[in-house]
């Protein structure tokens, strides 16, 4: 009797690892043959220490190596909507960040989903960090919260304090409609992301409160130049 051999998670993860970094270094001798301005070369960087940090944590809590495949495509996907989404001024617009990664999953603005909040930019760098915190934040509605339940609605609330230290930007992630939702037994690469990863590269502080209607997220984090800037005229009237 023969048995099929079994994929090996780590040597899919190695060549998948192998591949990027072979893609990254024809991207770099393309950029150096034309020049490229050094905004663009940095970004090309931040990208790659992106993809590669994705594929490592994300093989870390996988089962099996479809779950591993399936949950790292959609956080690459993620990535690559924010790279899409970059304006003509090298910016991200949040409120595009956060619709666009709930639209790939058919969460409608309108629908489920409300969104409030001044005009804000993101730096790419930034924008790829905080979409990951969006992304696993909405896979999470969609698996264990209010997107899951036909009654159930999610109201996405941003604000900019402008006369507070360092501009600090606040973001509300909350859910409704979900009664009997609980903590989690055991954190996961969602939990990572949210309490140490955007805490690492943004310096932001995350506050999770599993509420009787559905989670509550709260995420604050200064708006400094290397991160992004608002738009709008947050001063008194």
């Amino acid at each position: 009797m023969t048995h099929d051999a079994q994929p090996d998670p780590t040597a899919a993860l190695e060549a998948e690892l192998a591949a990027l970094k072979a893609d990254n270094a024809r991207l770099r001798q393309l950029l150096d043959a034309r020049n490229a301005p050094g905004e663009l070369r940095h970004r090309q960087r931040n990208t790659f220490a992106m993809l590669r940090m994705l594929i490592r944590s994300s093989a870390e809590p996988a089962e099996d190596l479809e779950t591993y495949v399936s949950h790292l495509e959609d956080r690459l996907d993620a990535v690559a909507r924010v790279q899409a989404a970059i304006d003509i001024f090298g910016q991200v617009d949040l409120a595009d960040l956060i619709g666009s990664e709930l639209l790939a999953y058919t969460v409608h603005e309108g629908g489920q989903a409300t969104l409030t909040g001044p005009a804000v930019r993101l730096r790419p760098a930034a924008a790829q960090t905080f979409v990951l915190a969006v992304h696993e934040l909405t896979i999470n509605a969609i698996e264990h919260g209010c997107l899951g339940q036909p009654s159930g609605s999610l109201e996405i609330r941003w604000s900019v304090e402008p006369e507070a230290s360092g501009l600090p930007l606040t973001l509300i992630w909350k859910e409704a409609g979900c009664a009997g939702i609980a903590e989690p037994g055991r954190s996961g690469f969602g939990t990572e992301v949210l309490t140490e990863t955007i805490r690492y590269e943004l310096k932001a502080a995350t506050t999770l409160a599993y509420e009787p209607d559905g989670l509550r997220c709260t995420i604050r984090f200064p708006l400094a130049e290397r991160v992004g800037r608002v738009l709008e005229d947050l001063g008194p009237a």
